[in-house]
C-alpha cells in the first residue's frame, strides 16, 4: 500500500523560500525597496545656482553695501557745505571744505603723538578753553601746553573729531573717501556697460555676418591687441582733453581768423602771401598783429564753462576712455558664441520660417548670450575701476579737488615719510579699493558658477 508523502515534500521550494526570506530578513534588517520606472520616478532635486557659491554671497554683500554708501551718499558729499561752520567755506563742495589749522589730523580712535595733541588743543575754541583754563585755576596759554594730567583731559573732551581724520587741507577724509568711491563705482560701471555694449554689437555682427566682413572686423582688433592698452587709454584721454580745451578757447578759430586777414592784407600791400612772407610782415609790424588778434577775441569770444561742468566734461571724457578700448575681448567672447549658435536647429528653423536677421538676433541669439554678457560684465567693472584709479594715480584721470580713490591714494603716498608719517590718508583709499576689486571678483566667479550648465549639482 503507497503512502502518501508529506506536504512538505511535495513543494520542495516552500522550505527553501522561507529559509532565503528569513536570512535575508536577518542579513538586511530594512529590505531593499521595490524599483520605481523611471517614467514615474519624482523629479531631482536641484539646488539654487545663485548660492553654490559662499564667496560670491559675500562678494554680492560687500559690493551692495559699497554702492548704497558710496553712490547714494554722492547728493550729500557733493552739496554745498554748511557756511555756518567755516565762513571761508560757503559755496564750497562739502567734499572740498576744510580748515587748513586742522590739516594732517588722525582718525578720532587713533591716540595722537605729542605734536598733534598740542595742535588738537589750539583748536578747542576760545571760550570753552578760557573756561576749562578757569575751571583749573591756570593760564589759557599754559592749558595749551598740556599734553598729560586734568587739564589735558578736560580739553580733550572738546577736541574736533573726524572719524577717518582730515588730509593736507584739513578736510575731512570720510567725506573724501565716500564721494571718491563713488565717482570711482560710477566711473566704473558706466564704462563697463559701454565696453559690453560695444563688445557685444562688433562681435555678434562679426559673428553672425562671417565671411570676409568678419575676417576684416577681426583683424581689426588683432591690431589693436597689439597696442599698448594703458597708452590707448592715455591717448584718449589726453585727447579728449585737448578737444575741451580747444572748445573753451577756440584758439584754431582764432589762429586761422588772424591767418585769413594777414593774407588780405598782404595781397594789399602787394607783398608775399605765403607763409613765411605773412610772419616777416607780422613781424615787421607789431601793430597789425595786435589789431588782428584783439578782432580775432571780438570774432571768437572763449566759452566759459563753470568748474562743475569741466569736471563732468573730464568725468565723461575719462569714461569714454576707458570703455572704448576695453570692448576687445568681450567682443571674441561673444564672437565665438555666436559662431556656435547660429548652426543650431532653432536658428536654421527661425530662418526657414523667414524670421529676420533682426529679428533671429533679438529673439533668439540675444537670450542666449545674456549668461556670457553678464559674467565678463561683472569681471570688467572691477578692471574699469582699477584703470580708473591707475590713471587718477598718475593725474591724467579724475582731477582734483573731485576726489576718486586713485588720486586719493597718489595724495596719501607722498604723506608716507620717517619724520611724521600720516598713513591714514593712504590707507583708507587703497583698503576700501582692495575690498571693492575683491568683491566684484567674487561676484563674476559667483556668476559664472550659476551660469555655468555644465557645474549644475543635484
Amino acid at each position: 500500500m503507497a503512502t502518501t508523502p508529506p506536504s512538505s515534500s511535495l513543494r520542495p521550494d516552500a522550505d527553501t523560500s522561507k529559509s532565503a526570506s528569513t536570512s535575508s530578513s536577518t542579513a538586511y534588517p530594512n529590505p531593499i525597496p521595490e524599483s520605481v520606472p523611471a517614467l514615474l520616478a519624482p523629479p531631482p532635486k536641484r539646488d539654487n545656482p545663485y548660492t553654490r557659491s559662499k564667496a560670491g554671497l559675500v562678494g554680492m554683500g560687500v559690493l551692495a553695501f559699497m554702492i548704497l554708501v558710496c553712490i547714494a551718499s554722492l547728493p550729500w558729499t557733493t552739496g554745498i557745505a554748511d557756511s555756518s561752520n567755516a565762513a571761508n567755506n560757503s559755496g564750497v563742495p562739502r567734499y572740498n571744505a576744510g580748515e587748513t589749522t586742522s590739516a594732517r589730523v588722525p582718525p578720532m580712535w587713533v591716540t595722537p603723538n605729542q605734536s598733534q595733541a598740542l595742535r588738537l588743543n589750539a583748536m578747542v575754541p576760545e571760550e570753552t578753553l578760557a573756561r576749562v583754563a578757569q575751571t583749573h585755576g591756570v593760564s589759557a596759554e599754559l592749558a595749551l601746553k598740556q599734553t598729560s594730567g586734568p587739564v589735558f583731559s578736560d580739553l580733550k573732551s572738546h577736541w574736533p573729531r573726524w572719524f577717518l581724520g582730515t588730509d593736507t587741507l584739513g578736510r575731512s577724509l570720510l567725506i573724501r573717501v565716500l564721494t571718491g568711491g563713488g565717482i570711482s563705482l560710477a566711473i566704473g560701471i558706466a564704462a563697463a556697460l559701454l565696453s559690453v555694449f560695444i563688445g557685444t554689437m562688433y562681435g555678434a555682427i562679426a559673428g553672425y555676418a562671417g565671411g570676409r566682413l568678419d575676417a576684416v572686423m577681426m583683424r581689426i582688433v588683432d591690431i589693436l591687441y597689439g597696442l599698448p592698452y594703458v597708452l590707448l587709454v592715455v591717448l584718449l584721454a589726453v585727447a579728449g582733453d585737448a578737444l575741451v580745451d580747444e572748445y573753451t578757447t577756440r584758439a584754431k578759430a582764432k589762429a586761422s581768423y588772424i591767418q585769413e586777414q594777414s593774407v588780405l592784407v598782404a595781397i594789399k600791400q602787394n607783398q608775399p602771401a605765403d607763409t613765411v612772407g605773412i610772419e616777416r610782415m607780422l613781424g615787421n609790424d607789431p601793430l597789425l598783429q595786435e589789431r588782428l588778434t584783439n578782432e580775432a577775441v571780438v570774432a571768437f569770444p572763449s566759452r566759459n564753462l563753470s568748474s562743475s561742468q569741466r569736471m563732468r566734461l573730464d568725468v565723461l571724457t575719462l569714461l569714454v576712455a576707458i570703455g572704448g578700448v576695453s570692448w576687445l575681448t568681450m567682443a571674441r567672447v561673444i564672437r565665438g558664441q555666436v559662431l556656435s549658435l547660429k548652426t543650431l536647429p532653432f536658428i536654421e528653423a527661425a530662418r526657414a520660417l523667414g524670421a529676420s536677421r533682426t529679428r533671429i538676433f533679438l529673439r533668439h541669439l540675444l537670450p542666449n548670450l545674456m549668461g556670457p554678457i553678464i559674467v565678463y560684465a561683472t569681471l570688467t567693472v572691477p578692471q574699469a575701476i582699477l584703470q580708473e584709479s591707475f590713471l587718477s594715480f598718475l593725474g591724467i584721470g579724475v582731477k582734483p579737488p573731485l576726489p576718486s580713490w586713485g588720486n586719493l591714494a597718489s595724495e596719501g603716498l607722498s604723506e608716507l615719510n620717517p619724520v611724521e608719517s600720516n598713513w591714514w590718508l593712504l590707507v583708507f583709499p587703497c583698503l576700501l579699493l582692495s575690498v571693492t576689486l575683491l568683491a566684484l571678483n567674487f561676484v563674476g566667479e559667483g556668476l559664472r558658477e550659476a551660469m555655468d550648465p555644465k557645474r549644475g549639482r543635484r
